[in-house]
């Protein structure tokens, strides 16, 4: 397979054709793994000070991942360096009162980013075909209809000059039993631990289904998924930094012509 897996629309997503233990035979030690990443992030600050600068377009990265998948330790891995005066993360966890009583998409909305800006969204608003479909909170009929909404709110996104950048972190199961078992051993990470994290484990075909089907229903040309391989935390934050800079590199921010003649001040 590629570093990652573009997920062309129209297409159908099987999960279980995906390698998560991809890394190009490399090993994390190697040299060029660190180049590489390092290459990548520097490229990310450069283009992210033009980005602020020119004001003009907004990168919204949304990460989802099963349980364990890795989506805080690539927010905190691969966007460190970052200025946060023009990037930040919004988490979205169970709803509130107040967004319940508001369409799905509510709250969503109000943390895309500002002209300018990197927002990273820890999980998003696919919770809502994903965790609302597997506990069947509401019927079948109403989140189905959800991925047409997505579409559409996501394409409303790119006609008003945000890139959408949608990556999911594909990890095994075996991978996730070691990760869970991880926390249960280090009693610096009891804190991450739930015992509700086994039932939602007891549910990962389940789960599983639902990625698929929202990864096939909602890669489109302005906003295709994207596939990481993520059973190796180095490989993952390396080929997301990659992604994040060539994104950026595609957007081609510039830093703003000024009005006026910067040599002819004379500061005294």
């Amino acid at each position: 397979m590629e570093h990652f897996t573009t997920v062309v629309p129209g297409t159908r997503v099987r999960l279980d054709e995906i390698d998560p233990d991809f890394h190009e035979g490399l090993k994390k030690r190697d040299e060029v793994v660190k180049e590489r990443t390092d290459a990548a992030r520097e490229e990310m600050r450069e283009l992210q000070s033009r980005l602020y600068a020119e004001g003009r377009q907004s990168l919204l990265i949304v990460l989802q991942a099963p349980d364990t998948g890795g989506k805080d330790g690539t927010i905190r891995h691969t966007f460190r360096g970052l200025n946060p005066s023009g990037c930040r993360v919004a988490s979205f966890k169970v709803p509130t009162t107040e967004e319940l009583a508001h369409d799905f998409l509510w709250r969503i909305h109000q943390q895309t980013p500002r002209r300018g800006e990197i927002v990273i969204f820890n999980r998003s608003h696919y919770e809502d075909v994903l965790v609302v479909r597997v506990h069947e909170l509401v019927p079948e009929a109403v989140w189905r209809r959800r991925y047409n909404q997505i579409n559409e709110f996501e394409e409303l996104l790119a006609d008003c000059g945000t890139r959408v950048l949608k990556l999911f972190l594909c990890i095994s199961k075996e991978e996730q039993r070691e990760r869970l078992q991880a926390r249960l051993d280090n009693p610096e990470k009891h804190w991450k631990f739930s015992p509700g994290d086994l039932s939602e484990r007891a549910r990962w075909d389940d789960y599983m289904a639902a990625y698929e089907e929202a990864l096939t229903e909602c890669s489109t040309e302005v906003a295709p998924w994207q596939i990481i391989p993520a059973n190796r935390k180095w490989y993952r934050n390396m080929i997301v930094a990659e992604i994040v800079a060539a994104t950026l590199r595609e957007m081609a921010p510039v830093y703003p012509e000024v009005d006026f003649d910067p040599g002819a001040i004379v500061i005294e």
